[in-house]
């Protein structure tokens, strides 16, 4: 009940304007340290990688240098979108059975991410050196100022990071992690107390002076290196994998929806092509004549999402490791006959990949399921140029390991735990030097005439897709403002259950959605929705009302 008023509060407050520019984040000293940094003079992109670095400090749960990043870079000027892959890879050393057991089972989700084998190279400070080097505005050092000064200074611990330090199983087994997040009488920190990070402060300045370089060699290396060594169950993580972690720039995958055009994060990423996929099955249907919340707009939205999940399941892995048929997953004539599938009045139940144009190669279905340690950020700045960006460290504290004052991800309890299936390799199996699927979202809209209308994401693991796709329904379809729409009751389906948000109006759908035979299960959908939309007014931010953040700008 407790979320459900605050959710129903938050869709009824009036969303935040602002003009010329706005930054969403997670967390409030994150959101205004990107203020800080456009008003210095900063473009979008300066302001994303200062917001990225307070987010290590304040939200750690979800994000940070020891983890990985997607990010959608709109130059206003060019016209033109940049992406840029700073997902983890798999070390040398990684084989396709990593994760199974020695009698050939798969190891359970915790016992994986309990374990040094979980931990991928991170991704997110060559990927925002990249970008910053193509189209950053202020100097490198500049940007890291606010994040040093927060950790040096010290924060106050927040009630949700209290809430998850004390809910977690496995954070205080760790004896770093222990001596930070815990008081010595191994309390959880309490909401209030003031953390500082010193030893965060130093890396970050060295980072800030010397480059990624800093980080990816020498002794900072060499300390990740030891830490996942000294694990009771050790990884392979080595200084040559550290040494040689490239990010890539990548094309976006982009389609129609009614009057927009929609744009995301090609693989290793499935959220580009399974949120079209939505989009493209529901086109067929109009869903601006369906109420929001009722069990036909569940549906709808659930069946749609059952198709988009079966190929993305199906299909899509690292490109340079497996063929995806991208284009083929979203062109309008394979999504339409997708679409034929869902029948108005009767679930299709499990849902089976299609075979679009280009599947050429026998696979296997991944059933991993991914957690939601992840944030969502998106600035726009005077210029109208956009940053929308989503970064982890998989599940919540990542694989728990705190190496000089930032923790480690466990990234690669994304890949398939079981490598075939039925004799068939999975896409997303182990392989060294691949970067596991994700399902993290960035999204650009663009309006009818080509210019920028919208820029958003979200946190959540594998409903990342659903609560994107969620809310583009909300604002394209049912004329929502991007707060609305954002805190919205979430919905769909990743190919099982039907799901709906619990403590949310969408309960009193379970009964007709159940003599469709669907299978519901109401159940917590932590989204992490971030967003802003151009508006005759101005700049218009929504923040998701599950999380702590805000939208900020200049009024």
């Amino acid at each position: 009940m407790k979320l459900f008023l605050q959710v129903l509060l938050l869709a009824l407050a009036v969303p935040a304007h602002a003009a010329p520019y706005m930054v969403v984040a997670a967390n409030p000293h994150a959101a205004r340290a990107g203020v800080e940094i456009l008003r210095a003079g900063g473009n979008a992109l300066d302001a994303a990688i200062a917001v990225q670095m307070v987010l290590n400090l304040v939200e750690p749960q979800s994000s940070g240098i020891g983890g990985g990043a997607f990010l959608l870079h709109w130059d206003s000027a060019a016209k033109r979108i940049s992406v840029f892959d700073g997902r983890e890879t798999a070390p040398a050393a990684a084989r396709a059975d990593r994760f199974l057991r020695p009698d050939g089972t798969p190891m359970g989700l915790g016992e994986a991410i309990s374990s040094g084998r979980s931990i991928g190279v991170p991704g997110v400070l060559r990927t925002l050196e990249l970008a910053h080097a193509k189209h950053g505005r202020l100097p490198w050092r500049r940007l890291f100022e606010p994040a040093i000064h927060l950790a040096e200074q010290g924060f106050a611990v927040s009630p949700r990071l209290h809430r998850l330090i004390a809910a977690d199983p496995l954070l205080g087994r760790y004896a770093a992690a222990r001596a930070y997040f815990y008081l010595p009488d191994g309390k959880p920190l309490p909401a209030g107390h003031r953390l500082k990070n010193p030893e965060l402060a130093a890396v970050l300045r060295r980072v800030a002076d010397e480059g990624a370089d800093a980080f990816y060699r020498g002794d900072m290396a060499r300390d990740m290196v030891a830490a996942v060594a000294a694990h009771p169950k050790p990884g392979d993580l080595t200084e040559q994998d550290l040494a040689d972690y490239r990010a890539v720039e990548r094309d976006a995958v982009c389609g129609s929806y009614r009057a927009y055009r929609v744009c995301g994060m090609p693989p290793p990423s499935s959220g580009g092509i399974a949120v079209l996929a939505i989009l493209g099955v529901l086109e067929r249907f109009p869903m601006a004549t369906v109420r929001p919340g009722s069990s036909h707009a569940v549906h709808l939205f659930s069946e749609a999402g059952r198709l988009a999940y079966a190929d993305r399941d199906h299909y899509v892995g690292d490109p340079a490791f497996v063929q995806v048929p991208t284009a083929g997953l979203i062109e309008p004539g394979y999504l339409h006959d997708r679409a034929l599938l869902v029948k108005t009045e009767k679930s299709m139940g499990q849902a089976s990949p299609g075979m679009p144009i280009g599947a050429s190669v026998t696979l296997g279905t991944d059933a991993t399921v991914e957690s939601s340690g992840t944030s969502h950020l998106c600035v726009i700045d005077a210029q109208g140029n956009a940053v929308s960006m989503t970064t982890t460290v998989e599940s919540a504290f990542g694989s728990r390991i705190l190496v000089n004052g930032f923790l480690l991800n466990n990234e690669l309890t994304d890949f398939s735990f079981v490598p075939a299936e039925s004799g068939h390799p999975v896409a997303n199996r182990v392989e060294p030097g691949k970067r596991p699927r994700s399902a993290m979202s960035p999204t650009f809209v663009f309006g009818p005439k080509g210019e920028l209308h919208m820029a958003l994401g979200s946190a959540g693991g594998s409903a990342i897709i659903n609560y994107v796709a969620k809310t583009l329904v909300g604002v394209i379809d049912w004329k929502m403002g991007i707060q609305q729409a954002v805190a919205a009751p979430n919905m769909g389906s990743r190919n099982r259950e039907t799901e709906i948000e619990r403590g949310t109006a969408l309960a009193r759908t379970a009964a007709a959605l159940r003599a469709m035979e669907h299978p519901v299960e109401a159940m917590d959908m932590v989204s992490g929705t971030h967003g802003i939309v151009r508006t005759p007014r101005g700049l218009q931010g929504g923040a998701d009302p599950r999380r702590e953040g805000v939208a900020l700008g200049n009024p």
